[in-house]
Parts: C-alpha cells; structure tokens; sequence
C-alpha cells in the first residue's frame, strides 16, 4: 500500500476504488448548453428599432432641405402677395381674437384664486411625473400603466410606435393627460356663462386638435421615418403643395382634401337626367326626366342649403337620392341656388322665399299643372322653407301639401358648435366682412365647417398633404365639401341674427314680409329627419323644433352624421334609423323607447309620401307644354366655382 507523508508530517493512506474507477472511465462528460447573450440580443433590437429613425443619406438630407426652404418662401410670398397689392385683407378680429378673449374669462377665475391655480398646475404636474415613471418601468420591462389607454383607438396615434417607442409614447400619453387637463379646466370653472364655457370647451379642442404630437415632423413617428426613407423628399413636394394651396385661395391656406382633378360636375357628379326649365335671380329650376312610366300625382319639390350646393343629393349615380328619388315614381324639380356676387347683396330671406320657393312652386304648377307638391328641405333650406310656409299660411298659399325636412332648426337654443360664431360681437364682425364685396367669401365658412371636426377635417389633411408630401385621395363628398359657396349679405345676416342669435323663428317673432309669422300656422303634415351624430343640427335640436309646428310631425332618427345620416342609399345597407311615438317630452326618453331599422330611412319616409296622396299619373316631359328647356342638367349655376 503506497504511504505518502501530509505537510502536518502525518502519513495519509489512499485507497484505490475498482469500481468508482471504472464507474468514472465510463461516464459521458456534462454537455453545457450554450447562454444567450441577453444584452447583446436587446442590443441589437433597440439597434434595429431605432435604423429607421437613422439618416442613412445626409448629403441628400440637407440638399433637400434647402429645396423645401426655397418651396416655404414661395408659400411665403403667395400668402403676402395679396396682403401687398390690397386683394386682401387680415381683420383684427375674428376667431383668434374671439378665443383669445374667451380664454382671458377662464383664465380669471383659475389665477383670482393662488390655492386653486396652485391644485390645477399640481394634478397638471403630478400627471407628468406619473408617466415619467411609467416610461421608465416600461423601459426596464416592468409592467406600466397607461394614463391615455382611454384614447388609444384615436386614428392618429394609429403607428405602433406611439405605443412601442418610449419617446412616441411619452409624447402620446403627455398630449393625452394635458388635453384631459385643458378639458376639466372648462368644465370645472365655475361662474362663467353657458356661452362662454361653450365657446371655452371648443376653443380648447381647437387648439389641442392643433398640438397634438401627430402634426409635428419630430413627434409624429410615422412623418419622421417617412422623411428619413426620403432623404426630405417629402417635405419638398408637401412645401410646394402649401405654397399650390395658399394661391388656390388667394392668399389664404385652402387645404386640399381630395384630388379634385378626378371630378367634374355635370360629368361624373351631379348626372341624374334632367333640364333647366326656369331661371330668376337667385336660382335656377331644374325638373328631372321620368323613369317610370307613372309617376305619383303630387310633384317633390326639393329646397337645398344655399351654403353648399345641391349636388350633394346626386353625388353619383350609387349615391343619389334624386335618382332614387325619380326610380320610386316622383318628379323631381330642385332648386339650384345662384352662386351670388355683389349684384346679390340685398337679396334677403324673403326674396329666397318669394324668388326661390315661390318661384319653384309657380315653375311648377307651368311644367305639371299641379296645383300642390310635396316639398323637402335641407338644412338651412329647411329652415328657409319652414319660414316660408309660416309666411305662405297667412297668405293662405296651400300649393306645399307635406312638408319634409332633413337635418334641419326652428329651434336654435341647442343648436351646436355653430353657436360659437353666432354671438352679437361675432355677427357684427362678419357684417363688417361683408360690407366690403356685398357677400361672405365661401371659403370663411367651409372653415367655420371644418373647424365643428378638426381634427377630421384639417389636421389630417395638413399631415398628408405638407408633412408626408402625398397627394389626398379622390373622395366624391370632400370635393363637394370643398366647392363652395358665398353668402349674400343681407340673406347671412338676417339668418345669423334670426335663427341662432335671437332663436324668433320658434318663438313667433320673425318678421317676414312685413308680417310676423308663427311656425304653428303650419299645420300639414310634416316628416323631421335628425342624425344621431350631427354636429350642425344635433338631433336633440331638430327634435325640440318639432314642437314648433302646428300639425302632425313624424320624427326619424338616422344614425351616423350631417351627410352621411341624409345620403344613405338603401343598396348599401348601412347604419339604421330610430322611429318612434310622437316627438313630445324629453328627447332622451323619445330615444329610449324608439324602434331601430337596420338601413337606410329613404324606403320609410317614400312610405310617408304614399300616405299622404298616392295618385298617379303619367310620366311628365321636362318643362311640359308651357316651358322651354334652358339647358341640361346640372344647369350653369351650379358649376360657378370660388
């Protein structure tokens, strides 16, 4: 036995095992697998994730930046121009200064007291700390909340990087806490008025709708990797078309909302078959040719908004109610309002009535023989004809047997975001616009429109067309969105002082031809269409105005909007419509215990009209005997573009 000695000096005796060693000779040795380098890994994705927002090019980058300085400068010049020559003219008041003064009054009652200013920046601050430390629990994979989760099916914010980048979501959830901030400003500042916490809650989603992240190139992650694949290419072509659009609208930014290129009245918009049989000064009359082979006894006489063109009842064949319209048996004649210049400035709501209207009604007795119509109104058409038929009941002019209106007031005390233009220092501002020419340009109230959606209507546009450089789609309603029309002076101010500033149409107050009318000595049937969504004639509003008439009203609620509430063509089988008992006590308890349809309301209101006097005849000739064809549908008044 071997003997080996220990450093201590004592012996040590190793015993051999047979069997452990030949048990050690025989076992595989351990495989380790190997380790994933985690750092390296998050390295590398971080890496990967932030490449696109990487310049690759530059040389290309800063070339191109220049381009877009030289575009800018020619906006620039397009927007001063007119300024210089004294084509145009900036007032020093208007919206800006209007919300200017309404956020003074909110600003009073925040800072009079310094314990409550001091609660507000608090929360304010608080809010900003609590996603601060969100942002770093998210970055070091813990889990995070969300203060703006509430928003995040919110169009703009659609890129994943607004949730997956935490500087993009940083930016995201810090605009949405400040907009929720800004919005329990208003509503919680007590002692201001309910028009100047109105006008308060709009200007504040004007101006949030205006700051949002997604309209700026080094917030908005998906302009930034689009600028960055394009080496600025973008920003070149979106410079030049702002500097397009500013001289489109001599001197003023007319966004572009569609390819207007791809459409043209009379050839692929507005094609229903039909004639020009009557023309007065403010209008021209147009009757559309038969499809049947009988059609109901009684005529449709149809009184569009003058603020935008008919057209958007014939939009295009798929879409035309006055082509439906004509299929389902009745004479379609429609007024096409005269685009007005200054020859027109004096022309007031009742020569609209009596030159309009009046004129319709005489036209058409001419062309059919028809002593009494069916009339449809729209819109301020439908306001109009309303005020009409008041006028026509003293006068005892039985010629409009039913009466139809679609999204249309009587009533204006809850008349919508429109209110916040309509009080008195306003209206004398756009007086004093108008005084000028004789009329209100198109363009000033297409932007009053646009702004009840802003962030719909003008900020996407402003993204796509200036930060992306793309042109928009061609989209059939925005071009008739975007083709407007001006407002003869004395008709705008007598319907913005009438109807929204001093509500006397539903308080049997309005004065039309000389005589003060009353919307309860209408007493035919009449047929109100609200739209659940309507931001320019909420359908709590319409509801309210059924109140005013004097004989039977049969209420309809569509659902979806202004537009697409009304255009709603049964083949497409969208949205629904409420029918209900008859509109009385609140508007709330109407809706709860209303019927929904499934489609579109059109079917249920022809119904109405067979109700009313089924009788039928043969199918009528444009113009009959008495009336010779001026032209072709759409006519010429409708083609006049500003």
């Amino acid at each position: 036995m071997a003997e080996r000695k220990s450093r201590t000096g004592h012996s040590k005796t190793k015993t051999a095992n047979p069997a452990s060693k030949a048990k050690q000779s025989t076992a595989k040795p351990e495989v380790t697998e190997p380790q994933p380098d985690t750092a390296n890994n998050e390295y590398l994705n971080n890496l990967a994730a932030a490449e696109p927002f990487i310049v690759k090019d530059p040389e290309a980058m800063a070339r191109n930046m220049a381009h877009m300085v030289e575009e800018l400068g020619k906006a620039a010049t397009a927007w001063v121009t007119p300024r210089e020559t004294g084509e145009k003219t900036d007032s020093l008041s208007g919206p800006a200064t209007d919300m200017v003064k309404t956020f003074s009054k909110l600003s009073e009652y925040w800072l009079s007291d310094p314990k409550r200013t001091v609660e507000a920046q608090t929360h304010l601050l608080t809010s900003y700390f609590d996603i601060w430390s969100n942002s770093i629990r998210k970055i070091s994979g813990e889990t995070s909340v969300d203060p703006a989760e509430s928003h995040l099916d919110d169009k703009r914010f659609k890129d994943e990087d607004w949730q997956n980048n935490a500087f993009f979501s940083f930016m995201r959830q810090a605009y949405w806490v400040t907009t929720d901030w800004a919005d329990k400003l208003v509503k919680d500042a007590d002692g201001l008025d309910p028009h100047t916490r109105h006008k308060a809650e709009f200007y504040v989603k004007q101006l949030t709708s205006a700051l949002s992240p997604s309209n700026f190139i080094l917030t908005n992650p998906e302009v930034y990797k689009e600028t960055v694949a394009e080496s600025g290419e973008n920003l070149v072509r979106g410079m030049r078309m702002l500097a397009e659009d500013i001289e489109a609208g001599r001197g003023d930014l007319r966004v572009r909302q569609s390819d207007n290129s791809k459409f043209a009245v009379g050839e692929n918009m507005a094609m229903t078959p039909g004639k020009v049989v009557a023309q007065s000064e403010v209008c021209q009359i147009i009757q559309y040719a038969a499809a049947t082979s009988d059609v109901l006894k009684r005529p449709l006489l149809i009184c569009p908004p003058w603020i935008n063109k008919f057209y958007i009842l014939d939009l295009n064949p798929q879409k035309s109610f006055i082509k439906w319209a004509v299929e389902q048996g009745h004479t379609v004649f429609i007024i096409s309002w005269v685009n007005p210049d200054e020859r027109h400035a004096q022309k007031d709501w009742e020569a609209y009535g009596r030159e309009g209207i009046g004129f319709a009604l005489d036209t058409i007795e001419k062309a059919t023989g028809e002593k009494q119509v069916n009339a449809i109104g729209y819109c301020v058409g439908g306001t109009l004809l309303a005020a009409t038929l008041a006028l026509f009941a003293q006068e005892d002019d039985q010629r409009i047997a039913s009466a139809t209106f679609f999204t249309t007031q009587v009533d204006f005390v809850h008349a919508g975001d429109l209110m916040v233009f309509a009080d008195a220092e306003n209206i004398d501002s756009i007086e004093d616009n108008m005084k000028e020419h004789g009329y209100l340009d198109g363009s000033k109230m297409a932007t009053a429109f646009n702004m009840l959606r802003a962030s719909e209507l003008i900020w996407p546009y402003v993204v796509n067309n200036y930060l992306k450089g793309k042109e928009p789609m061609p989209f059939d309603l925005l071009y008739w969105n975007s083709d407007s029309t001006r407002m003869p002076a004395a008709n705008h101010s007598y319907y913005l002082r009438n109807c929204y500033l001093e509500n006397n149409l539903s308080n049997d107050r309005m004065v039309l031809g000389g005589k003060t009318i009353s919307l309860k000595d209408v007493k035919i049937p009449v047929y109100n269409l609200a739209a659940r969504e309507d931001h320019i004639a909420p359908a709590r509003s319409v509801f309210i105005g059924c109140d005013s008439f004097g004989g039977d009203v049969t209420y309809v609620m569509s659902g979806s909007g202004h537009i697409a509430g009304v255009v709603n063509p049964p083949e497409k089988k969208k949205y629904q419509y409420w029918t209900g008992a008859k509109p009385e006590g609140e508007f709330e308890d109407w809706v709860s215990n209303a019927k929904e349809h499934p489609g579109s309301w059109w079917p249920h209101w022809h119904a109405w009209i067979k109700k009313q006097d089924k009788q039928t005849t043969h199918a009528r000739v444009p113009g009959g005997d008495k009336l010779n064809s001026i032209e072709d549908a759409p006519g010429s008044f409708v083609r006049v573009r500003v």
